[in-house]
């Protein structure tokens, strides 16, 4: 027995300090593996199915090394529940002398300077925000850590936010008059001194574009890096390694520069109507973009005349405003950060207008009040596997989806460590005997016009044969999910919770309470979401999730693909599908007693060669084309929980 294995016996201080706690011997496999590359200041990548335990097995393993670890999710939630809920338990059990924090983004801490400034000119503020801004204040004053995170009374994307925390743009750092007061300085020292820091790879990644540029390390430098859910890993790089500006970052500038003007500058009326004169072309900027929310490709979209002259009201308003702040540098530290980003807003501006470099996609994305040009690197293998080479710590990268077929090729390429070790996991769930896959036959082509009736059907006979079970219906795109819901409101009495309508968490808590709801969700509800029992005992999904087509980084990397002479689909568009695919269907069997159906309404899974690419890849399912045969498996699960 190894050193590590005799902490996941049923004897173990472990097995004590986690009630219902049982040996898997994936579990252990896992945990040794992680140890022996702790050891040998390797890289390994697993994918650890769901039920192996993988977050116990990287835990223990990283409490029992005698160096400092940084664990990275992919989500707040999870880096949330792994330092309140995992880590103490098996902490206090194993390594009880280990310091252990949290860090988040500075997005996440009050800034107590920005709160003082926006108190003093709040009669500024719309009604909503000054409201909210009352709350911020009361609970400033009970707070410890200053994670707005515990402002509970307020929504997560409450508007008075973004004047109440800092942005890297708008911190004054060492220079702000409560610099030793400040939550996110106190946070990141707590960080240097512990043991180990759990992150989120957003917050990894921002501080790594850092380091790449020069400036100070948010997060510090660490023996072992510990990747949870690291199939997010290579597009969250990509958002990193571009550039991007948005009509939102200038407003927020030039509403922070008249602020400035009615409070500390009096006297500069010129900067009142440079702050004016920017927001009007910003405003004029939205409005040569279509009107609904959408992404494209900006190389082609700027050459159109009205485009091409807008963008040179933009520029030449936001030059006058760096020219007027610069008569009055030197008279306020605020100005001068303003004064100071203004001129970093130029360059990255300018930047995004020389659309004629390779190696990149260019695009815009809109929202109904605003714009966001990127410049995002086709390929990020280059910086990050140069990153990871020079590193004398320890890589580990975990997922319970990142082999396709048990070959981890596509992810190790994308992130350039193709000289990891790998390891491949199975669930210890029987899953042919607690679930069935179902592609029923003779449904019309996912882009077919029938396909919303078809699916609607499908929908309305799993609610019947489901009475007592809760559904998921995912989606590949908005549009459908608004189409079926409209139908779907007039046809069942059952609860209907519709993404978008409130907030995930809030969305997800009701349906779990229901008990036998509707759940229609896109995106963000293909992962990172935990129902377990009958709460969900089917999920429907509308098609396979390949990339839409007209997305202008899918375009690039598709265009990039062909001219190194490779295929594009196999390389670029089946791979993401494929994984997404798994993290979808991930979402029915979460328990050794979880029971359910996983309907995929698209006979391409069936009828394409690449299907078996997408059904190898898939828990092994008991299999059927004979969606009665499904509803009756449905009924039958039913039965049991009513019996």
């Amino acid at each position: 027995m190894t050193a590590i294995s005799k902490h996941f016996q049923p004897d173990s201080a472990l097995a004590q300090a986690l009630p219902g706690f049982s040996p898997r011997p994936a579990q252990t496999e896992m945990a040794e593996a992680i140890a022996t590359t702790l050891k040998t200041k390797g890289q390994l990548v697993v994918e650890a199915e769901t039920g192996t335990g993988k977050t116990y097995a990287y835990l223990v393993p990283i409490l029992l090394s005698k160096g400092s670890a940084m664990i990275s999710t992919g989500t707040k939630a999870l880096q949330e529940q792994l330092f309140h809920r995992d880590l103490p338990a098996l902490r206090d059990a194993l390594a009880p002398h280990k310091q252990v924090t949290l860090l988040k983004g500075r997005s996440n801490y009050l800034c107590i300077h920005r709160l003082q400034q926006n108190s003093a000119h709040a009669a500024e503020l719309s009604k909503t925000v000054q409201k909210q801004l009352v709350e911020v204040k009361r609970w400033s004053l009970r707070t410890e850590d200053g994670d707005v995170a515990g402002l509970a009374q307020l929504p997560e994307d409450a508007e008075v936010l973004p004047h109440v925390t800092s942005t890297v743009d708008n911190c004054l750092g060492r220079d702000c008059p409560v610099y030793e007061d400040c939550y996110l300085v106190k946070a990141r020292k707590r960080a240097l001194e512990a043991d180990i820091v759990v992150v989120n790879h957003h917050l990894f990644f921002a501080d790594m574009a850092l380091k790449d540029v020069g400036f100070g390390e948010l997060i510090p430098t660490a023996d072992a890096l510990v990747f949870d859910e690291a199939h997010q890993l290579p597009d969250i790089a990509s958002q990193y390694f571009g550039e991007a500006i948005g009509s939102r970052q200038l407003q927020e500038l030039a509403q922070e520069a008249k602020v400035l003007y009615l409070t500390e500058v009096k006297d500069l009326r010129q900067l009142d109507k440079a702050a004016d004169k920017l927001l009007t072309s910003l405003r004029d900027w939205r409005l040569v973009f279509p009107a609904d929310p959408q992404r494209g490709n900006w190389r082609q979209f700027q050459q159109q005349d009205n485009v091409i002259e807008a963008a040179r009201l933009v520029t030449e308003s936001l030059e006058f405003f760096r020219d007027v702040m610069k008569t009055a540098i030197g008279r306020n530290q605020d100005l001068d950060a303003c004064y100071e980003r203004c001129v970093e807003f130029i360059h990255t501006w300018h930047w995004l207008q020389q659309t004629e470099r390779t190696g990149y996609s260019f695009w815009y994305e809109t929202t109904p009040r605003h714009v966001v040009l990127h410049q995002t690197p086709l390929q990020v293998a280059d910086k990050f596997g140069g990153f990871v080479a020079k590193s004398d710590a320890s890589w580990i990268f975990t997922s319970a989806t990142l082999a396709i077929n048990e070959d981890f090729k596509h992810f190790t390429r994308l992130l350039g460590i193709q000289q990891a070790q790998t390891l491949c996991l199975p669930s210890p769930f029987a899953f042919a005997e607690q679930g069935m896959l179902c592609v029923p036959r003779f449904l019309p082509q996912p882009h077919q016009r029938e396909m919303l009736d078809a699916l609607l059907d499908i929908t309305t006979q799993v609610l019947d044969a489901n009475p007592n079970g809760g559904t998921f219906v995912l989606f590949t795109s908005h549009r459908m999910l608004q189409l079926v819901a409209e139908r779907l409101a007039h046809v069942t009495d059952r609860p209907l919770f519709v993404q978008g309508t409130v907030n995930k968490r809030e969305l997800l808590a009701d349906f779990i309470a229901a008990g036998n709801a509707v759940l229609l969700g896109t995106a963000s509800f293909w992962e990172g979401v935990d129902v377990r029992g009958q709460a969900l005992t089917c999920v429907i999904i509308d098609k396979l999730p390949f990339g839409a087509p007209d997305d202008p980084l899918l375009q690039a990397r598709i265009e990039d693909c062909r001219l190194r002479g490779a295929d594009p689909f196999s390389q670029v568009q089946l791979p993401p599908a494929i994984i997404a695919l798994k993290q979808g269907a991930g979402r029915l069997i979460r328990d050794r007693s979880d029971r359910g159906v996983l309907i995929v309404c698209d006979q391409r899974i069936v009828t394409r060669p690449y299907g078996k690419l997408f059904v190898g890849s898939l828990p092994p399912l008991k299999r059927t084309r004979d969606l009665q045969q499904a509803l009756e498996f449905l009924r039958t699960i039913n039965g049991e929980a009513t019996a």
